[in-house]
């Protein structure tokens, strides 16, 4: 049994390779068309379309695209589109505005970009590429008009180098080798990959994420030249950290976050990826990061958990770990996310007057991801709460004066285990507890689980989980208080709330989970009680106190 072979395959590629158009995409084909007539028999304006990239790939798939890229040959993008806009008028179509995004060779930005929408699809407009590199530089020292051959070449990969040519309507494969490749599911660069790697060392993540999207094969020369440690050192400090960090998120939110894992091992790219840190911030960590094939272990791990491998010779999970990954996507990348960063887990560092995790670090500066996908908020808080979920028996010395319920309806409402405002979700909390519990017990290099110890961690989890649901706590996890302020301080007899309230209210949730089913009532009456008793006090002094975990929101 193995751990390491769970991908999901090759994406189903159609017999017959081709592209059928919509009705929107052929009327802008039309209209590109004749407006190149138009300008070259009314001005003398000498111009061609073609369509490139992704959507000629995706179209030869058999799958849709929004977006648009079309390239001009002999003509500045923002020229053409103007052009374009007055002729649409003119046929009653109205574009939206047209907008200039201007070379960024810092950002690989390195032509002019027109941009608009057009019946309801974006259009990029650009004029084909021909660059020359500097040697210490992935900024091109010229860009030119080029010709779609030498546009071509430049592209990262050949499948990503197709054109459909919009005047005769016929797909161009100026590499020869673009549609072999994509029937024969193949990453290949156009030129040698050293030289494209060079060219933008980025382009060792598009593979990768590429290879991972349509589970295609990566040819030998380019892993070879991915292992380089000239071509690695070129993508740790030629290639900003913002789109490391998005070719990333995209293989995390992608098709198969496994294969792309497995790539990033095989092609020994993990430290280029996520231990770019200065030696000045990593010497303040707490401890040294643990070896990186936790970080693969755990992705493996956390794979054949959440796709049900039956090869995987442990009990199946109780269903409700994967409800919240099947309902949302952006979870299931925070788990893989969260996994590959195994090996930072337990560290901290200083940062001014705070001692956060180092994985926050990471993500935040060495990834520079934010919240979007929760993945700044998100990823952390699996890892705080992992520490507290972890060997989750049903007894709790944590809170020895309260009942089962109350005491496992506090644990579920820890912020770090719940909160809708992160993405945190009781479920996937305990799952990925449970991921890091079972780390330990495969081996990594010999392929080999613990399977024994692996069944009673599993079977310990499933069995929590299944008393949470009889006790019926899922729905208190984002509970309120029965009764609000106002009718607290109605109820214990003061003019106005004060410092005592947050105490108060914090008790108030911890007794509506041992009487579930209480009205307000019966809370009034217990807040009486409890005031009565000197355990309320609505003065400034000392009341007796009550667990924090029992949050108000």
């Amino acid at each position: 049994m193995s751990l390491q072979h769970g991908s999901l395959g090759r994406i189903p590629i159609p017999a017959a390779m081709q592209i059928t158009l919509t009705d929107k995409e052929a009327q802008i084909c039309q209209l590109l068309d004749d407006c190149t007539k138009t300008l070259r028999e009314e001005r003398g304006i000498m111009t061609s379309c073609r369509i490139a990239g992704g959507w000629v790939r995706d179209k030869l798939l058999g799958a849709s695209s929004n977006d648009i890229d079309i390239t001009l040959s002999d003509m500045m993008g923002i020229t053409f589109a103007e052009h374009l806009s007055e002729f649409a008028l003119k046929k009653g179509i109205k574009t939206g505005s047209i907008s200039k995004i201007a070379q960024n060779p810092d950002q690989s930005k390195h032509l002019e970009t027109a941009t608009f929408r057009l019946l309801g699809l974006d259009i990029d407009l650009v004029n084909l590429r021909s660059e020359e590199y500097a040697e210490d530089s992935r900024i091109p020292s010229e860009v030119t008009f080029g010709t779609p051959l030498q546009d071509a070449l430049r592209r990262d990969t050949t499948i990503n180098a197709l054109f459909y040519n919009v005047h005769t309507r016929e797909v161009e494969d100026h590499t020869g080798k673009g549609l072999e490749d994509l029937r024969n599911g193949v990453i290949r660069t156009p030129l040698p990959p050293r030289e494209t790697f060079l060219d933008d060392p980025l382009r060792v993540l598009r593979c990768v994420r590429f290879a991972s999207r349509f589970g295609f094969d990566i040819v030998p020369e380019i892993a070879e030249a991915a292992k380089d440690p000239v071509i690695q050192h070129a993508l740790v400090t030629k290639v900003a950290r913002e789109r490391a960090g998005e070719e990333l998120s995209k293989m995390m939110k992608g098709r198969d976050p496994l294969r792309a894992i497995q790539l990033i091992k095989d092609l020994s790219l993990y430290d280029s990826i996520f231990s770019v840190i200065p030696p000045h911030i990593l010497a303040t960590f707490s401890s040294p990061p643990a070896s990186r094939d936790v970080a693969f272990t755990a992705a493996f791990i956390t794979h054949n958990l959440l796709h049900a491998n039956r090869t995987f010779p442990i009990p199946p999970l109780h269903p409700s770990y994967l409800s919240v990954i099947e309902t949302d996507p952006t979870c299931r990348a925070r788990m893989y996310l969260a996994a590959v960063l195994t090996p930072y887990k337990g560290i901290s560092y200083p940062d001014k007057k705070k001692t956060p995790p180092a994985i926050e670090y990471i993500i935040r500066d060495v990834l520079k991801l934010g919240t979007q996908n929760h993945f700044l908020d998100g990823v952390p808080a699996l890892f705080t709460s992992s520490a507290i979920l972890q060997k989750p028996i049903l007894t709790s010395e944590r809170f020895p004066n309260v009942s089962q319920r109350v005491a496992l309806g506090l644990l579920l409402r820890e912020k770090v285990v719940h909160n809708p405002n992160t993405g945190s979700h009781w479920a996937t909390s305990l799952l990925f507890s449970l991921i890091q519990e079972l780390v330990p017990l495969y081996d990594l290099e010999n392929d080999t689980l613990d399977v024994e110890t692996a069944t009673n961690v599993v079977e310990t989890y499933n069995t929590f989980i299944t008393k949470i649901e009889e006790l019926d706590l899922p729905c208190t996890v984002e509970a309120r208080p029965i009764l609000d302020g106002r009718e607290v301080v109605q109820a214990l007899g003061v003019s106005k709330p004060g410092v005592w309230m947050g105490k108060t209210m914090a008790a108030l949730l911890e007794w509506q989970l041992g009487n579930p089913g209480a009205t307000k009532e019966m809370a009034r009456v217990w807040l009486i009680n409890e005031q009565q008793e000197g355990k309320i006090q609505t003065d400034d002094g000392t009341a007796e106190p009550f667990s924090k975990r029992a949050r108000t929101k």
